[in-house]
């Protein structure tokens, strides 16, 4: 430390020990509250009015009388002690995420598993304004139309960061009353002679994949219902509107309930959608999108089966 600055740290201390002294009324309770002794602190004032060439306090041995001088450089003392907190605060709080964050997840992911845990992010992160929306429409993240988007499936080829959230598998399902009406298909064929409900966005796939002694085949089905996500899908095959294709994280709380009877595993091809947080990375990376996906990793690292 030169010279210089420690002249002013060294001022900074002289105000706030005469602000501490003209409170207290007297060297000894300004002492206590320092932890310096009397003679310390009557020293450290003499100092002050040497370099000042004037008299701050009157002192008696029943009292200290404030002078005119020296209420000038109270008032001076608490205006610049009060801006100096300020700017520390103020600079501490640079250091603090903060500002809108833009989070795009898919509906049903999205609601069974991301909004969940935004009370604990907020609580953890006042500053940062959450602002969130639900839609199985892919938002552009490199042209600015979100800051985080969850992504599931294969990744295309961009300058965008990914970090992996977990995994999901595909189940094919259906309620016990559609299976008591309709009958249980045995094997991927029998699809045909049932209602099937897929999706209706263009990433969808127009045939379901199976596997059979090892080598894997597609099957088209058809149905009267189409939905844009897994969620509403599972809703319908659960109230025994037909069988649907969907991520298994969609529908199991009603797999473990009963209400929908996972059909087909032995034909199953295993397939696997990766769960991806994708962002705009680097250095220059917000502090607010970087603690959200770290976030998400600590939450969401887990494979979702």
């Amino acid at each position: 430390m030169n010279a210089k600055s420690f002249a002013s740290e060294d001022r900074a201390r002289s105000l706030a020990l005469f602000a501490e002294v003209v409170e207290r009324g007297s060297f000894s309770a300004a002492g206590r509250a320092l932890g310096l002794t009397p003679s310390a602190v009557a020293r450290a004032i003499d100092r002050i009015e040497a370099r000042l060439g004037v008299r701050l306090l009157l002192r008696s041995t029943r009292a200290l009388t404030v002078t005119a001088e020296g209420q000038a450089y109270l008032l001076a003392a608490r205006r610049i002690l009060a801006d100096l907190d300020d700017a520390e605060q103020q600079i501490a709080d640079q250091g603090a995420p903060r500002g809108r964050l833009r989070i795009s997840a898919a509906l049903s992911h999205g609601r069974l598993y991301v909004v969940p845990l935004l009370d604990e992010f907020a609580r953890a992160y006042p500053h940062i304004l959450i602002d969130i929306a639900l839609t199985d429409t892919l938002v552009d993240v490199a042209a600015g139309q979100a800051d985080v988007a969850i992504r599931f499936g294969p990744l295309p080829d961009s300058g965008l960061t990914a970090r992996k959230l977990g995994e999901s598998r595909r189940v094919i399902v259906a309620a016990p009353a559609y299976l008591a009406r309709a009958g249980t298909p045995t094997i991927p064929e029998d699809l045909h002679a049932h209602n099937c409900l897929s999706f209706n966005f263009r990433r969808a796939e127009p045939i379901w994949p199976f596997r059979r002694d090892g080598k894997d085949f597609a099957l088209s089905v058809g149905g009267n219902v189409i939905a844009n996500n897994g969620e509403t899908l599972g809703q319908l095959a659960t109230a025994g509107v037909g069988i649907t294709r969907v991520g298994r994280f969609s529908v199991a709380a009603d797999i473990a309930g009963g209400r929908l009877i996972p059909l087909l595993e032995d034909y199953n091809p295993g397939d696997v959608e990766l769960i991806h947080a994708v962002f705009i990375g680097g250095a220059t990376t917000p502090a607010r999108v970087r603690v959200f996906v770290d976030f998400l990793v600590a939450r969401l690292g887990d494979p979702i089966r």
